[in-house]
């Protein structure tokens, strides 16, 4: 599944006309990076769920011929992340599932970070399993960190006032089993993190290489240089 439904506030003016999953990077819409790695990793089917000016996004994935594109369509509420991954439900099947957002990617190291992560995937242990960038290889990102990551990756939030070097790269391998008997209402995704945490379920694998995050037009440049000082 591609989040791909936020309105976009913080990078206005841009998304005064377009939906933020459209804006170019380097004449690349955003989501077609991180629908281009799902691809490559041999994904042949994917939900995007669409609220701001749906018609342009879904136009513009009708013309991948390459997967199957699945709309959830929520043009009627905003649900955030996590209402809308409960409205994609039926759509996502049983099986553990990627989910990815549609304004952040990453540059690859060594390693593909996606099989990395179906690699890592332990449903015995895990609920979930997060993609983890290191503040120091990431443009984009003002913060102070989102967890604390153990020796054997499981994950606890970051405390306050405290600072990590660990983000959530918006990556994720989900057992949907997680949102069972949660409503199709607004929430976020940390309602399902703390659950997890909770159980001591949540986990995040490091990513191998530079992650990218565009959420305002300032970062459009950062992520642009980062894309093609990588290709040199």
């Amino acid at each position: 599944m591609v989040l791909a439904a936020g309105l976009g506030k913080r990078m206005r003016p841009i998304t005064a006309t377009i939906p933020k999953p459209l804006v170019e990077v380097n004449g690349k819409a955003l989501i077609d990076y991180g629908v281009d790695m799902l691809v490559q990793n041999g994904v042949s089917r994917i939900v995007v769920n669409v609220h701001y000016l749906p018609d342009l996004l879904c136009a513009h994935l009708r013309k991948r011929r390459d997967v199957e594109v699945l709309i959830s369509d929520e043009t009627d509420m905003l649900l955030e992340s996590g209402g809308g991954v409960v409205r994609a439900l039926p759509h996502l099947g049983s099986e553990p599932f990627y989910l990815i957002n549609s304004d952040t990617f990453w540059i690859n190291g060594y390693r593909d970070n996606l099989d990395l992560m179906a690699e890592m995937w332990d449903g015995s242990k895990m609920d979930i399993l997060l993609l983890i960038a290191d503040m120091k290889r990431a443009t984009g990102y003002e913060g102070r960190g989102d967890f604390e990551m153990d020796v054997e990756g499981r994950l606890t939030r970051v405390e306050e006032r405290d600072m990590s070097p660990f983000i959530y790269a918006g990556a994720a391998i989900i057992n949907p089993a997680i949102f069972a008997g949660l409503p199709e209402e607004k929430f976020s995704l940390n309602r399902v993190f703390d659950s997890a945490i909770e159980q001591g379920r949540l986990f995040g694998v490091r990513l191998d290489g530079m992650w990218l995050t565009v959420g305002t037009p300032q970062a459009i440049g950062e992520a642009e240089r980062a894309v093609l000082a990588s290709a040199v």
